[in-house]
This record gives structure tokens, sequence and C-alpha cells, in this order.
């Protein structure tokens, strides 16, 4: 494997069609999200930010991003260290706060369910969330904290 990775991505903000921006409570916030071989995905700004809560917005994808990455991780570590993972879901929850009046991600809550095979090792199945955690290229990247609390039971 390579030691660089290079991710491209392609936004069009075609709010533009509905008119310009030129008053902020009514320009369109809506964007489209290209990235070759891949469907588009459409998106705004957060309701908070005047942007359609129908459509996904930069902080729900920050957020999504983390959960995902956390769970590849983990994934990949099971695997590998005998861990048999039967199903995996994750409800997990982004605070964006007001910090020296400007507005940033201030925590993110990881809540993974895992069901782990009746012969699995449990105690190894929760170690390896900790591990997720250092390995997660995404989580590794971001300057808050990025917190799990995982539920594990046996299938």
């Amino acid at each position: 494997m390579t030691a660089t990775h290079t991710y491209r991505s392609r936004i069009v903000w075609t709010g533009g069609s509905r008119g310009p921006a030129s008053d902020y409570k009514t320009y369109s916030r809506e964007f489209v999200v290209t990235i070759d071989g891949k469907p588009p995905l459409q998106g705004t700004a957060d309701p908070a930010f005047l942007g359609d809560p129908a459509l996904h917005n930069p902080e729900d994808l920050l957020v999504a991003a983390l959960s995902s990455c956390h769970m590849l991780s983990y994934l990949a570590l099971c695997s590998s260290s005998g861990v048999v993972v039967a199903a995996y879901e994750d409800d997990s929850v982004g605070t964006m706060s007001e910090v020296d009046r400007n507005f940033k991600m201030t925590d993110v809550l990881l809540r993974p369910r895992v069901v782990i095979s009746a012969a699995s090792d449990r105690g190894k199945a929760e170690r390896l969330h900790a591990r997720a955690h250092d390995v997660c290229f995404i989580a590794r990247s971001v300057n808050f904290p990025v917190r799990h609390e995982a539920t594990i039971t046996s299938a």
C-alpha cells in the first residue's frame, strides 16, 4: 500500500439557479457533491443556518465520516484478531458549539452496538474499540474529542 492516498471531490453550488447569493436570509444553500464513479450527493447548510432539513449538511457528513471510519477500522481489527462480528450499528451524535464567537465541532460521541459470535472473546472485542479509535484515519485528523461508548453482545 502506498504511503499517500489522494481523494478528489467536486462541489457545485446549485442554489444559484434560484437566484444569486445577494441576501443572506433568502439565497439557496443547496449544492451537489460529485466524485468520479459514484452517485451524486445533494447537500445544503444545517437548518440552523437556513439550509433544507431534508438534505445532508457538512456537519452530518463529518459525524458520519467519523462513525463509518471507526466501524471500518473496528471490523478490520476484529477480522484479523479472531473476533467474529455478526452485526454493527452506530447512532452517533456530534456537537457544534460557539467558541470565541465562532462555531466549531467540539465533540463526537459514537455509540456502536456490536453483536459478536458466542465463541468470540468479549473482552478483546471491547478493547479493539480503543484500538480502532487509534487507527481511524478521520478521528486522528480532527482537533476535537471523538468518544465511543460501545455495547457488545453475543449472538
